[in-house]
């Protein structure tokens, strides 16, 4: 990887190695590596807040399925209908690229939505209290996985730590996925300091208000230095990527910004009652 005095030349092979049918991606890998670390970040707070182990395993096939298949479903409904529908088959190829993170994000709320309808003794602003943090840090992996695929680049620039991504052209640009990179791995710090800071008083629904805010604020704000995805996002006002955020950052401000509640957020629902009780002794 040559470096200029103007510019970074990158022409990093996006796969690590080949055995036979099998590939081994940059991109796979990180995309890997975030469930992973995601995993024991959550058993983590699992174990210090006493809830039990067992509902993380399944959490993991839930969170994991619905992340996959969102972000499929997001990139093929938001970008591309009308080739998809043209050609259902290669929605299943996900090995060939094309994921929204913005349908992932939807695919977990609905994923955590079904998860705590089975397991109706965990609460789900809970669940995504937590979840966010370990989310935060997973983005960041896939963005540099993005990197490796020389994938969602950046307009072209002449700042002097412009990208060539000479597999896509020579023309020196923005690299858009290490500014997103960074901005994620700011939100997870931010968040996981707020969590050891406010655990035991945290307003459900506080920080996945902050995750939505944060995260969603520098996609839409670092989608003016990126290159559209689809060609029919040059005619729109705002890209598809920003007009996906407006309702993700709405949202978020909806949590950070309503009145605290009472009581803090309870791993359980069963225990939360018995806060309550408690409370009510007390009085």
């Amino acid at each position: 990887m040559p470096v200029s005095f103007l510019y970074i030349v990158w022409d990093v092979d996006p796969e690590i190695l080949q055995i036979g049918i099998f590939h081994l991606r940059w991109y796979g890998l990180l995309f890997a590596a975030a469930f992973f670390i995601g995993y024991f970040l959550m058993k983590k707070f699992f174990r210090e807040e006493r809830v039990p182990l067992s509902y993380l395993d399944a959490l993991t096939v839930y969170v994991v399925v619905g992340t996959i298949v969102g972000a499929r479903l997001g990139h093929v409904l938001f970008y591309a209908p009308d080739y998809y529908f043209a050609h259902p088959v290669e929605i299943l190829e996900i090995w060939k690229g094309g994921l929204a993170s913005h349908g992932g994000a939807i695919g977990i709320l609905i994923a955590l939505w079904l998860f705590t309808r089975k397991y109706r003794k965990i609460s789900m602003l809970w669940l995504l209290d937590r979840l966010v943090i370990p989310t935060a840090l997973g983005g960041a992996f896939i963005r540099i996985g993005n990197l490796f695929n020389s994938e969602i680049i950046g307009k072209p620039t002449d700042l002097p730590w412009a990208f060539v991504f000479t597999r896509v052209d020579s023309i020196p640009r923005h690299p858009s996925q290490i500014y997103e990179a960074l901005a994620y791995l700011a939100v997870f710090v931010f968040l996981l300091r707020y969590y050891r800071r406010h655990r035991r008083s945290l307003q459900p629904g506080r920080l996945f208000g902050w995750f939505l805010v944060l995260v969603f604020s520098a996609r839409f704000l670092i989608e003016f230095v990126k290159e559209v995805q689809e060609p029919f996002e040059a005619s729109l006002p705002l890209d598809m990527g920003q007009i996906l955020s407006i309702p993700f950052i709405a949202v978020g401000l909806y949590f950070v910004l309503r009145s605290p509640k009472a009581i803090p957020a309870a791993a359980t629902r069963s225990s939360h009652r018995g806060s309550k009780t408690q409370k009510e002794r007390v009085r």
